[in-house]
């Protein structure tokens, strides 16, 4: 069992659903990043989804392109995104972490020494944006074989059929995305985002997370009702962006943040 479904069915036991939240990793400094993971832990993060930065995010909106230009701006690579993983696991070996980025650096390290070098760091999953399940096989035979559980998205137009493909092939959780558009999308319909769940639910049993439009304690709990796992990035990153020449300050907003999603999720 990975650590990612390990906590999952633990919190299903309390009856408590994942909150997971999103920061590129190296943004707006690297120095910061681990310290930040830290923070987002102490403030009730189940999971962490780091991204590694890109230099054409196609899938990401203003908010999280301009976190993969400011880590960029320091050279981080996903070398990089592994140490800082690794430095993370001196202090936490249970938290899970979710490498989320697009496949070009991964192509280029190579997929199996991708997995491997994942794994050694303490990752426990990787979802890559670009690379669709139908075209994965190059990469999700290494994942499994290093116990990283492959996640895979699922969007509001997605038909029932993929999506009983798309959760054949994941492990860990399959991502929900909420809105159609990119990151950083504002408007959340819950009754739309009910009746997608309860499709996916219907089709397969794998726990369901659901990203994008999420900004607020109000639109955690909402989602929290509905699915097993409220991820939440832009509105992270924004403080990040923010307050990224005053490290004291940022950890203290991003605490204070997600600390109210906890919270509101809980109640």
């Amino acid at each position: 069992m990975s650590r990612i479904e390990s906590v999952l069915k633990a919190l299903e036991a309390e009856g408590k659903k994942a909150l997971i939240p999103y920061i590129t990793g190296g943004d707006p400094r690297p120095e910061l990043t681990v310290d930040i993971m830290h923070t987002l832990v102490k403030a009730g993060a189940d999971i962490i989804e780091l991204g590694v930065p890109f230099s054409d995010p196609m899938a990401d909106g203003p908010v999280i392109q301009l976190a993969c230009e400011r880590a960029l701006a320091h050279n981080v690579s996903l070398n990089d995104i592994f140490k800082m993983v690794v430095k993370f696991r001196e202090k936490n070996q249970e938290t899970p972490v979710v490498l989320m980025g697009y496949l070009n650096p991964v192509e280029v390290k190579g997929y199996e020494k991708f997995a491997i070098e994942a794994a050694h760091a303490g990752v426990d999953g990787a979802l890559i944006v670009d690379l669709p399940p139908e075209e994965a096989d190059s990469l999700v035979p290494y994942l499994k074989e290093n116990n990283l559980d492959a996640i895979f998205l699922i969007a509001p137009t997605t038909t029932n059929e993929r999506i009983k493909y798309i959760c054949q092939h994941s492990s860990g959780y399959v991502y929900y995305v909420s809105v159609k558009g990119v990151t950083g999308s504002a408007s959340l319909n819950i009754g739309e985002i009910l009746e997608k769940v309860l499709t996916i639910k219907s089709i397969n049993p794998i726990p369901v997370g659901v990203g994008f439009g999420i900004s607020d304690a109000q639109s955690a709990r909402q989602v929290s009702e509905i699915a097993d796992g409220v991820i939440v990035g832009s509105v992270i990153v924004n403080i990040l962006d923010k307050y990224q020449n005053d490290a004291k300050k940022l950890n203290f907003e991003v605490l204070t943040l997600v600390s109210s999603m906890r919270k509101a999720m809980d109640e």
